[in-house]
């Protein structure tokens, strides 16, 4: 190339390529003194001929260039420039005029765009970018074109020579340019007289007066000029390195040496092999025996690390520098990731001695992660590391596909080899895999350069999610990318993180380790065409020939296993007519004779033929011994020439000396067609090329269309910057992190994408990554200014914050629309739905669900659901072969059982044959279809199940039902018609026996016969039905039964018990057995409520709870409860529940309104005493104090108070007190009992009595029965408990009991029913008064009845929660995920975010289900805090550091540490007191800002707060037997965890976080008030009573416990809601002689007494 050509070229780019005319004479320097590298100082003249040229000669070119290159074009010789580039493009030679009337047409910009790259093509996007702004000027002139055609092109021209672009021909003459008269004229002669004159002379003229001046200024001018940044680590022959040509978007030149042949059957590149670049001074090779004992261990066989590892060592094993490493195939880059999992082996060592150097590895503490290309490079890499890492006893485990690990192979695994898309699957999960990444220290990413390819989405995804856990968890991981030469290598390194100067080391293909000769061969011929495939045999047996006579191996790459044997019969049959035999004539082996005898054994007759010939084959479908035979007599050099597909390159280091890559079509299943084979495939089998030690030189070949030629040369010699693909993926990948959480609204989205590859070249490139790309994609339309991003954009926004709000905000709207997540655009928030988990969860496009909401119905047949899930995005590269229809129709019309829409013509069509075929177990001839075949299994098991997740979110009873069977069907390639038993392992003819003879018997009927009557049932023998009834037995199933239990007048709960019916074996049944238990409607449309339930090998019931909402006027006449497996076709039970004898229980008929009257001051009390105490602490009365003042302390009837929690009631107790203490007839004598459900409620009783103490006012704890029955020698008030009262009862001086205040009665279980049931029963002679305070039910008369209150407006005071005085604000959250740690980790944001809403000078409460949740929530929301940047979390701004190191050295569970640094604190009863004392401290003062707390602590913490947070209503209770249940909240727990946001004379808020089937009904009773039914007819405390009361004869028949029974609220409760206990409406006494006949045992015969004895 001359100097001309190449400015030429600089000059040719679009204008913003350059800042300046100096970046142009720095790229010619530095390419001039990369063509001077060769023999000679070779130089340019004018014309470009070569010669001896001295410096003032190259001065003067260069400053010639200066003149020209300065001038950029003017807006009047724009559009002549533009012209003549459209006319110099072949494609468009006869379109100009149709280009033309698109550019002046009246369409949309976007539209003409679109157009115009059609036609232009898509390899100069910014050019169109250009035409598409100036179109109407463009398009006059191509329009304009006629006679003056040549006119315009030379006017053209003329303006290009001025920029000193292409237009000057050479002539003859050394040194000048020619001199043509007709070219001779004005090309701006106008009616400016002093126009610039541009015809050839006068711009020949300027240009020798250039030459002139330049060639007397001195060489060396004094000024310097910037150069190309070094970087230390960056081995190139290269001058300039391609990562900065990239940048602009030039290409590098190819290496020197390069020919290019052309004949009439191919054209041929041929690249000779680098030289390799001399050694530093510094450099030198590292022995092994220099390493540690770690690292030597695992080097087992190596003298020393090669070059490339010698250099990168020091970086790799001392250090935890980021890395990216690029190198050729073969360069030895997994030694490197070894170095990089040895670096954290060695810190996680034990300091002290340790027995082995495996022993001193903390193997728990760490996790490595080695993401690979696919799935057999994957296996390679587990084989590999597993045996180098033996000796240190570190587990290496493979993770890809549809392969799941447990948490005890997740455990002991210490390195996970995995595939990009895998990863991204398991990293999306906050829990069980997905914990995985919380432990990551190390991610190793082979073939980073993928990130140009459609996959590399992915990888920009994983990335990404690193780069911000790393930032926000403060955590260390190390992320090193291994990759071949590429050229824009600072731009990956940027991505990953990489340091320029530290961690990115680059080299260049000499450090190949053997150096490769390259032959790219562009076949001639119409594609397919029968010419272009003799001519490809033709070129395979020329060079192969030309490398088997050279005396080399060499390994011919195809890209089907028949295609093998094929190639080789091919070959064998030109070599025959050739006459060349002897050349491959394998017989002169010295082990020829062994050899051809052990082939004989093998099966495989094509092997064994080809063998004769020199030949051998090898692809994944041979068996292993084979496989095995072929490499060893090839590496043994038996075999001359190897046929073989390219999984030998990646998963068998068998290197040859020469490769051939024949043909680079592939038929790629993913896409459902042939595509180019990708430059991963063509670099790794190059890589195969040349025998390190034994050869010092390889050579590949590759054999591909002529069109294709350019393609894999520019490819393999990286000459394409690696541009990202990240905007295809982008509408999915944002998804996947607000599913995770990681991304909860705009901002944070544009935060995220700042860490993708994308942004990265978005800086670099920027008009490949216009705005009308993605608006195409998301299908929006956008004005001609967001095309692209424009050069000022990046001035101005150098960050690209804008463009990057635009890309987030059109996404987050494209998703929106779709309903996977909800997006306001007025506060930018994002919260995922349903959908939007689901899609994430299962991989699934955006497009699918697109589609799925369109077509998926609340009823449909299975052949409906094989429709709807053929229509999958994920199926669209699946397309139709005129081949293949004859066998599709087969399978249509004799296979499969479902109608097929639109039958073998459409793609849709052929998934839903090949999905049928494939759980039909249908045999498939044709290779393409066995492959798509897989693929769509492979894809339809997941995508089914995530249509039957989308149903069971809808609550489509009829949907689920089928696509749950469906599921299994794809998972069990079986119908769902088919019989249960084929599941199992019983033999064919039994299975056909039982088909036969006893097809109609159910499961249940076989287990229940003998094995016996089985064998003759079956015509078989007893061994047989042996198998059969164990087969049965084993069949999962359960038996089910339920209870009614009706809650309010319009609330069923029904109480579901699952009692196990299969014996368990662990080989069929493994760890666990899932099951579904749903309720739904009489019509089977809609589930009312589900719930996902796990048998386990010692679990012998389940049980579940379902509330669902009635119509108390229009009851349903039933519901269906199904049980379903998860796992097993056929085993689900269908029970229907008939309503018929349901009775609901009335409303309540007493509603107290909150009055409008003015608050009561104390001085009402009339006693000076109670008023100086409670104006102390009070101002007023509040409104419902006010409102029951007069009932409770100036009358003597019996009140009950329903208000909502938190609204003064424990002051109403003090009132009842007081006035019975002072209105007794005795008043030294006078006894209050105050009833307290438990012993810490009764502490916090005293607690609240403890300012009255000073005034003589005897109130005490009474917890034990010395305490209670003491007698009374003034008056006094215990506070006491329903175990104390029960044990008591007997000696309690009831004469002198004046009044019984009974606390908390929406907490009254059996033992408190009984207590005040006896205490009634033991009082009915003399009057007390009962004063019942509970918080807000749903109907209290039943209980004001049984406690002998009347119904009475002036007795039975009923606010319902809505009379609050102090408002709570109470809103929901919503989630679908079971209860795990996932589930809390998708609550994290929304409670960060209410927590940080808080004012700075409140508090929040947080409750989680145990106490091992509370540190990882505390956790978690110090990640979310560092997300955002904040280091103090939640601590006030005035806590300085003295004051926390005062705080931290108090603590002494250092584990509370680092929450309180952050102003959290964590508090539950088994911390040291000590800790809990100051955590309550610091609380209280507001240096912790933030408390979290297990469920249980509710009922003892003496806080409140204006902000509680409840995460999750449900808890795991260890059983005796060590088995675990998942309990629900008690509704009674969830109120009391409301009330801690009730602040006198302040508004609180209250946020509850559950399952979404739990919101309704917990909403329900927080709004509406609490149920309250009794307990005692199913508590055990009662049987026992019964019994201790039974031996001490103080009850003696049957009768008395009757009599005591109708004292109790059940005897109210059976009459008023008689279906909760079983009862028949008319006849509620009998449920009480049910009871008594339950419960009642005979005493034991009385002893006879001494008297009898003595007699």
């Amino acid at each position: 190339m001359t100097v001309t050509e190449y400015i030429d070229q600089l000059i040719g780019l679009r204008p913003p390529a350059f800042e300046s005319a100096e970046d142009v004479l720095r790229d010619i320097e530095d390419w001039e003194t990369s063509q001077a590298a060769g023999p000679g100082d070779v130089g340019f003249t004018a014309d470009g001929e070569s010669e001896e040229e001295p410096p003032s000669i190259k001065s003067t070119t260069l400053s010639l260039f200066k003149s020209l290159a300065g001038k950029l074009p003017t807006a009047g010789d724009e559009i002549s420039i533009l012209v003549a580039r459209l006319r110099s493009k072949p494609q468009l030679e006869n379109l100009l005029t149709t280009l033309g009337n698109i550019l002046v047409s009246d369409k949309p910009d976007e539209e003409i765009y679109g157009e115009v790259l059609d036609l232009a093509g898509y390899d100069d996007v910014e050019g169109v970018g250009e035409v598409v702004r100036a179109r109407q000027g463009v398009g006059r002139e191509l329009l304009g074109r006629g006679g003056d055609e040549k006119m315009r092109d030379q006017a053209a021209e003329d303006a290009l020579l001025e920029r000193g672009v292409g237009g000057g021909k050479k002539g003859k003459g050394k040194g000048k340019f020619r001199d043509d008269a007709q070219g001779e004229r004005n090309y701006r002669q106008s009616q400016n007289d002093g126009g610039v004159s541009f015809t050839a002379a006068d711009s020949r003229r300027r240009m020798e007066e250039s030459f002139t001046y330049n060639a007397n200024r001195p060489l060396y001018s004094g000024t310097a000029e910037l150069e190309p940044e070094p970087y230390p680590h960056v081995y190139t022959m290269m001058a300039r390195t391609p990562a900065a040509l990239a940048g602009v978007g030039m290409k590098s030149a190819l290496p020197l040496g390069t020919e290019r042949h052309d004949n009439e059957f191919y054209e041929e590149v041929t690249i000779p092999p680098s030289r390799p670049i001399p050694p530093k001074a510094t450099e030198r090779l590292i022995p092994i025996n220099e390493l540690d004992p770690l690292a030597r261990g695992s080097f087992l066989g190596y003298t020393s690390l090669n070059r490339m590892q010698s250099i990168v060592y020091k970086t790799v094993y001392t250090t935890n520098e980021n890395l990216l490493i690029c190198a050729p195939t073969g360069a030895g880059k997994t030694d490197i990731a070894m170095l990089s999992i040895l670096r954290v082996l060695d810190q996680y060592r034990t300091e002290e001695s340790a027995a082995t150097i495996a022993a001193s590895i903390r193997k728990d503490d760490f996790k490595i992660i080695y993401v690979a290309p696919m799935k057999a490079l994957a296996a390679e890499i587990v084989r590999k590391l597993g045996k180098r890492l033996a000796w240190l006893s570190i587990r290496v485990r493979e993770l890809t596909g549809d392969m799941q690990m447990t948490r005890a192979e997740i455990a002991e695994t210490q390195i996970i080899v995995t595939t990009p898309e895998k990863w991204d699957v398991v990293t999306r999960k906050p829990t069980g895999e997905g914990e995985l990444a919380l432990k990551v220290k190390l991610l190793i990413i082979d073939e980073v350069h993928l990130l140009n390819e459609e996959r590399g989405a992915v990888i920009e995804t994983i990335v990404a999610r690193t780069l911000r856990l790393v930032e926000s968890s403060q955590s260390v991981i190390r992320i090193v990318g291994l990759s071949a030469t590429l050229p824009n290598y600072i731009d990956v390194a940027d991505f990953l993180g990489v340091s320029r100067y530290e961690g990115l080391f680059y080299f260049d293909s000499s450090f190949r380790p053997v150096p490769l000769e390259q032959h790219f061969i562009g076949i001639k011929g119409k594609p397919g065409s029968p010419q272009q495939k003799r001519n490809t045999d033709r070129i395979t047996y020329d060079k192969v020939y030309e490398m088997v006579h050279q005396g080399h191996q060499v390994m011919v790459f195809v890209h089907a296993r028949k295609e093998t044997v094929k190639s080789a019969m091919a070959l064998r049959e030109m070599i025959m007519l050739e006459g060349t035999l002897d050349e491959f004539d394998p017989t002169e082996h010295p082990q020829w004779d062994t050899f051809r005898r052990e082939i004989g054994t093998s099966r495989n007759k094509e092997m064994k033929e080809l063998f004769d010939y020199g030949f051998g084959i090898h692809h994944a479908g041979m068996l292993r011994a084979d496989r095995n035979m072929m490499e060893k007599m090839f590496e043994a050099r038996a075999i001359k020439v190897l046929f073989c597909t390219a999984t030998l390159a990646w998963g068998v280091n068998l290197p040859a000396h020469a490769v051939l890559i024949k043909g680079t079509q592939v038929y790629d299943s993913a896409q459902g067609k042939f595509v180019d084979l990708s430059v991963l495939d063509v670099l790794q089998i190059f890589g195969r090329a040349g025998r390190p030690g034994m050869e010092s030189s390889g050579v590949g070949f590759i054999c591909t269309p002529d069109e294709k030629l350019d393609h894999y040369v520019n490819a393999v010699t990286s000459q394409h910057a690696i541009e990202s693909k990240f905007v295809g993926g982008l509408v999915d990948a944002l998804n996947a992190e607000i599913s995770l959480g990681t991304v909860a609204n705009v901002n944070e989205g544009v935060q995220w994408l700042g860490y993708t590859y994308l942004f990265v070249r978005m800086q670099k490139n920027p008009m490949v990554y216009g705005m009308f790309k993605v608006a195409t994609l998301l299908r929006e339309s956008l004005t001609i200014n967001e095309l692209g991003i424009r050069r000022e954009d990046l001035i101005n926004d150098p960050q690209l914050g804008s463009k990057r709000l635009d890309l987030i905000t059109l996404t987050a709207r494209k998703l929106s629309q779709i309903g996977m997540i909800t997006f306001d655009e007025k506060s930018g928030a994002f919260a995922i739905t349903d959908l939007g988990i689901i899609a994430a969860k299962y991989y699934i496009r955006h497009t699918s669900i697109e589609i799925f909401n369109q077509k998926l119905k609340p009823k449909m047949s299975e052949a409906d659901v094989l429709n709807v899930l053929s229509m999958s995005t994920e199926f669209d590269q699946i397309q139709v072969r005129e081949n293949e229809i004859p066998e599709l129709t087969t399978l249509m019309h004799e296979v499969i059982p479902c109608e097929v829409q639109g039958g073998t013509d459409t793609n849709k069509g052929k998934v839903n044959i090949l999905l049928q075929g494939y759980i039909s177990k249908a045999y498939v001839e044709d290779f393409a279809l066995v492959s798509d075949t897989a693929y769509a299994a492979q894809n339809g098991g997941r995508i089914i199940r995530a249509l039957l997740e989308i149903a069971l979110s809808r609550k489509w009873a009829s949907a689920t039902t089928v696509l749950m069977a469906m599921s299994k069907a794809v998972e069990k390639r079986m119908w769902p018609y088919e019989h249960p038993l084929t599941q199992t392992s019983l033999s064919r003819a039994l299975m056909y026996n039982l088909k036969h003879w006893a097809d109609e018997m159910s499961i249940h009927d076989l287990a229940s016969q003998t094995a016996a009557e089985l064998g003759k049932l079956i015509h078989l023998n007893e061994i047989q039905g042996e198998a059969l009834l164990r087969a049965a037995k084993e069949f999962p199933t359960a038996a089910v039964t339920y209870t009614l239990r009706p809650l309010s007048p319009d609330l069923l709960k029904i109480s579901v018990d699952l009692k196990r019916a299969f014996k368990w074996n662990k080989r069929v049944h493994g760890i666990t057995e899932p099951f579904w238990v749903w309720v739904e409607d009489h019509e089977g449309r809609e589930i009312l409520q589900w719930s996902h339930m796990t048998f386990r090998q010692n679990t012998d019931h389940l049980s579940t709870n379902f509330t669902i909402p009635l119509n108390p006027k229009a009851i349903p006449p039933s519901v269906t409860i199904r049980f379903v497996s998860d796992k097993w076709l056929g085993a689900e039970e269908e029970i229907v529940v008939p309503f018929n004898d349901v009775t609901m229980p009335g409303p309540s008929s007493i509603t107290t309104p909150l009055l409008n009257i003015p608050f009561l001051m104390f001085k009402t009390l009339r006693n000076p005493t109670l008023e100086k105490v409670y104006a102390a602490r009070y101002r007023n009365m509040n409104g419902i104090q006010t409102q029951c003042f007069f009932s409770l302390y100036n009358t003597a009837q019996n009140v009950l108070v329903s208000a909502p929690s938190a609204s003064g009631k424990g002051v109403l107790a003090q009132f009842a007190a007081w006035r019975a203490l002072f209105s007794h007839p005795q008043p030294d004598r006078s006894l209050v009992l105050i009833v307290c459900p438990d012993k810490s409620s009764a502490k916090q009783m005293l607690s609240s009595f403890k300012p009255f103490e000073k005034f003589n006012l005897h109130v005490q704890l009474a917890s034990t029965i010395e305490d209670l029955t003491k007698a009374t020698s003034q008056a006094c008030v215990r506070i006491t408990t329903p175990r104390a009262i029960i044990l008591s009862l007997s000696t309690l001086p009831t004469d002198s009991l004046s009044a019984v205040v009974c606390t908390s009665l929406h907490l009254l279980d059996a033992k408190y029913e009984l207590a005040l049931s006896l205490l009634q029963h033991a009082t009915q002679s003399h009057p007390v008064r009962y004063i019942a305070l509970t918080s807000s039910l749903t109907n209290p008369i039943d209980l004001a009845t049984w406690l002998n209150i009347a119904p009475t407006e002036q007795s039975l005071y009923h606010f319902p929660p809505s009379t609050r005085e102090s408002p709570i604000k109470t809103t929901t959250h919503t989630f679908t995920i079971h209860h795990s740690a996932a589930l809390f980790k998708s609550m994290i944001k929304p409670v960060h975010g209410a927590l940080r809403s808080m004012d700075t000078t409140e508090g929040g409460l947080v409750f989680v289900p145990s106490r091992t949740l509370c540190k990882s929530v505390a956790g978690d929301l110090i990640t979310q805090c560092a997300i955002e940047m904040d280091t103090r979390g939640f601590l006030p701004a005035d806590v300085d550091d003295g004051k926390l190191e005062y705080v931290t050295a108090r603590v002494r569970d250092k584990s509370l540490v680092d929450p309180i640094l952050h102003g959290i604190g964590i508090l539950f009863n088994t911390l040291p007191p000590t800790d809990q004392a100051l955590v309550l401290e610091l609380f209280a003062e507001g240096i912790i800002r933030v408390l979290i707390m297990p469920r249980e602590q509710c009922w003892i913490v003496p806080l409140r707060a204006s902000l509680v947070v409840v995460m999750g209503t449900q808890y795991l209770k260890v059983e005796p037997d060590d088995e675990r249940r998942l309990v629900n909240y008690t509704f009674h727990e969830v109120v009391k965890m409301q009330s801690l946001a009730a602040r006198y004379g302040k508004s609180g808020k209250f946020m509850l976080l559950c399952h979404v089937e739990e919101r309704d009904t917990f909403v329900r009773f927080l709004d509406q008030g609490l149920p309250l039914e009794s307990s005692l007819a199913e508590s055990e405390e009662f049987a026992e009573w019964v019994k201790e009361e039974i031996t001490k004869r103080s009850m003696k028949t049957k009768q008395d416990l009757m009599d005591m029974l109708s004292f109790t609220y059940l005897a109210q409760r059976v009459r008023s809601n008689p279906t909760y206990y079983e009862a028949e409406p008319e006849r509620a006494e009998n449920r009480l002689s049910r009871l008594v006949d339950q419960v009642w045992q005979d005493p034991p015969p009385a002893l006879p007494s001494e008297d009898t004895l003595g007699g």
